[in-house]
C-alpha cells in the first residue's frame, strides 16, 4: 500500500519538473517575443503615420 502512494508522489514530482521546464521555456520565449513585437508595431505605426 505504501508503494502505491510513494509512486504517486514520485509521479507528482516528475510532473512538477516537467511543468517548471515548460513554464521556463514559455517565459524565455515571452521575454524575447514581446520586445520584438513592440518594435515591429512601432515601425508599422510610424509607416502609417507618414
Amino acid at each position: 500500500m505504501t508503494d502505491f502512494y510513494r509512486g504517486k508522489s514520485h509521479m507528482a514530482s516528475h510532473d512538477m519538473k516537467s511543468a517548471k521546464r515548460t513554464y521556463g521555456g514559455f517565459i524565455s520565449l515571452l521575454k524575447w517575443s514581446v520586445p520584438i513585437i513592440a518594435v515591429i508595431a512601432l515601425f508599422v505605426i510610424t509607416l502609417i503615420a507618414e
